[in-house]
């Protein structure tokens, strides 16, 4: 769902970083509100697997793919505050290390996929574990909920920026995007709640209280969670080579070609341009950026805290 640049008209793609600006400072004050230092690593190791896990395309039907979006998940661990300063820091080494979403249309890419996504995430989640209860399985069912409504509705979104930029009229936008992305939803809200189900087997603390939850800096869960987010990335060369959906509808609606190249290239492709073998290159490209992810959420996340700090 990454929007490339030329998607989007300029005065829409202001629109959209006009919104994520303020969106990001308000969740800077939140999250230095709600969460202390101890929970800044935790930060990290989520931003850490959700990178890696975008990078693994999952196919669906009729020749398209789609990935992890992640915004749900970091929502019901974190809330949706730090969720959304997640899924920046996601977007933002995506889009200038590998060239993967438009930089002049990040900001709507920000908002869909770190506001939208997470909040409608966490609102399905609350009203989803008041209805199926707080059973395990209540609790997996929410989750899966949560996961899937966040694709559909930031797709829909995507939909009506697609629509104000004249790309492609709104009803058929909606209906094409809201169709493929209710399938590739699906792929998202079962990775959601498998990922809930092992934090529940493994750490249920983590999920009770946030930053009250115990041993939430303990540098064993942290090696032990960026273990878990390389070990994700080194599976990357596994990802579907179909298109996703947007990349599909782009193609079906004959929009494609407004795609713009962008203006510089560092790892594009997710590939390291001194290794020549493909599945190697691919591991190191997403590795690189497992690390590069999990240290600027990390930096977020102190930034937070220090001016929570300062401010008594």
């Amino acid at each position: 769902m990454h929007i490339p640049d030329g998607f989007l008209t300029p005065a829409v793609a202001a629109l959209g970083w006009a919104i994520a600006l303020v969106m990001i400072a308000l969740a800077l004050r939140q999250t230095r509100r709600q969460l202390d230092d101890r929970m800044v690593p935790m930060m990290g190791v989520l931003a850490a697997f959700i990178f890696a896990a975008q990078a693994i395309n999952f196919p669906v039907a009729a020749g398209t793919s789609g990935h992890l979006i992640g915004a749900a998940l970091a929502a019901i661990v974190l809330g949706p505050w730090a969720a959304m300063l997640i899924l920046t820091a996601v977007l933002a080494v995506q889009g200038l290390l590998f060239q993967d979403g438009g930089l002049v249309v990040m900001g709507w890419n920000i908002v869909n996929m770190g506001v939208i996504a997470a909040f409608s995430g966490y609102l399905t989640l609350t009203l989803a574990r008041r209805l199926a209860g707080e059973s395990r399985t209540g609790t997996l069912a929410a989750s899966f909920a949560a996961g899937w409504i966040s694709v559909v509705l930031a797709s829909v979104a995507c939909s009506i920026e697609l629509a104000a930029s004249g790309t492609s009229p709104l009803a058929l936008a909606v209906a094409a995007m809201g169709s493929v992305h209710a399938l590739i939803g699906i792929g998202e809200g079962l990775i959601t709640s498998a990922a809930v189900g092992l934090l529940l087997a493994a750490r249920p603390e983590v999920l009770r209280g946030g930053a009250a939850a115990p041993g939430g800096r303990t540098a064993t869960a942290v090696l032990f969670g960026l273990g878990a987010a390389l070990l994700v990335a080194a599976l990357s060369p596994l990802a579907s080579r179909s298109p996703d959906g947007l990349q599909t509808v782009a193609a079906r609606q004959g929009f494609l070609g407004l795609l713009q190249a962008p203006p510089y290239r560092i790892l594009p492709n997710y590939t390291v341009p001194f290794i020549s073998h493909p599945a190697l290159t691919t591991i190191a490209a997403v590795m690189l950026g497992t690390l590069v992810v999990f240290a600027g959420a990390v930096l977020i996340g102190r930034i937070a805290t220090r001016r929570q700090a300062a401010g008594g």
